[in-house]
């Protein structure tokens, strides 16, 4: 579950305890909403706690390859690449 999945089991959960006046047997929606929006909010944190472990992670080096400075020696005397 991402963190949108989180944020909309906190908005549920919201509506349910604090926008519904519903009445079902055998079911307290205000408890459920509170189940979901606890829910939400430990998803929200390990969430976040997983993004920024990942963001603190240095990168791998890469090795440094040299190149020969002077590779091909022109006739004329130039270096430039160019062969002028």
């Amino acid at each position: 579950m991402g963190l949108g999945g989180c944020i909309i089991l906190l908005a549920a959960g919201a509506i349910l305890t604090f926008a519904t006046d519903w009445h079902m047997k055998g079911v307290n929606l205000p408890v459920v909403g509170l189940i979901l929006m606890a829910v939400g909010l430990i998803g929200v944190v390990t969430f976040t706690g997983i993004a920024r472990r990942r963001r603190v992670v240095v990168p791998p080096t890469t090795p440094v390859v040299e190149e020969e400075a002077h590779r091909h020696h022109h006739v004329d005397g130039y270096h430039d690449g160019y062969g002028v």
